[in-house]
């Protein structure tokens, strides 16, 4: 049973790893042309929160109307500028918190079986910006069945699948949930494989590696390394080094200007950044 479970983790870890450059890079670029200051508005009726501009930061009052008004009401236009006002709240760690203790997670998460493919992927994004955190993966897992099918189901690079990948991504920086891709490997690797720019692994992923990206993107990529090589270990595939495809994610990540930026950050200024390095295997 271990054994399956280990088989799992790996599988999950090389078919993820496509999403997860596709998840980083878009959250550099997001970072990037963003730089907007967000306020917070005074009390508003919970329809017209769905109005106007969605950069603004709810209050835990306005955040509770807003939910209220998700479950309850039929129109798709509210529903979807819902999703997307929560989804964008849902960015701040606060918030994440704010809304898993208003029960939002299964009010947000029940629009993923709306049939209405604008509002799914609105409801996917935001599960995948809740999912940031950890706590709150509990409760979204319940959900990874359903986006995997989904993925699977919908039109190859369609908006829904990369949202669902995007989702799947967060859910499996760790190893708590990767087992429970282990059934849908053989068709996410076709995803993958078949897909666009958008789903596939670009030789730019490496510039989330330099010592200058943001401190929170390098723990991030730098956890998902370090998952790949725990995973890989397991099955002793470290052991030899052994010959990635070129142009491959492996081949990337354990060719020799990936070891070139991880020597480089080992004597990067922050502790937490050399504390990640220094457990990946020696470059």
């Amino acid at each position: 049973m271990g054994g399956a479970r280990d088989v799992g983790w790996v599988a999950a870890g090389l078919v993820l790893g496509a999403g997860a450059c596709y998840c980083i890079y878009k959250l550099t670029r997001g970072q990037r042309q963003g730089g907007r200051r967000f306020r917070l508005r005074p009390s508003r009726s919970a329809e017209d929160l769905t109005n106007g501009s969605h950069d603004d930061v709810l209050s835990v009052d306005q955040l509770q109307k807003l939910l209220y008004l998700l479950e309850s009401t039929d129109d798709p236009v509210i529903i979807e500028r819902a999703l997307v006002t929560l989804g964008n709240n849902a960015a701040f760690s606060a918030n994440q918190v704010i809304i898993r203790e208003l029960g939002g997670i299964p009010v947000i998460g029940s629009k993923i079986n709306n049939p209405n493919h604008s509002i799914k992927e609105k409801a996917l994004n935001a599960l995948n910006n809740l999912s940031v955190n950890v706590e709150n993966q509990v409760k979204i897992k319940v959900y990874i069945n359903q986006v995997c099918k989904d993925v699977l189901s919908g039109p190859l690079d369609s908006a829904v699948q990369l949202a669902g990948l995007r989702l799947l991504t967060n859910m499996t920086v760790t190893n708590d949930h990767q087992h429970m891709l282990r059934s849908y490997i053989t068709d996410l690797f076709h995803v993958l494989l078949t897909g666009n720019g958008s789903t596939k692994v670009d030789s730019s992923f490496l510039s989330l590696y330099d010592g200058h990206v943001a401190k929170e993107i390098l723990l991030r990529v730098l956890t998902f390394s370090q998952n790949i090589s725990n995973c890989l270990k397991k099955e002793g595939c470290l052991a030899v080094q052994p010959a990635f495809p070129k142009g491959s994610l492996f081949f990337l990540l354990y060719g020799e200007e990936c070891a070139q930026k991880m020597r480089a950050l080992a004597e990067h200024h922050d502790a937490d950044v050399k504390e990640k390095v220094t457990v990946l295997p020696r470059f």
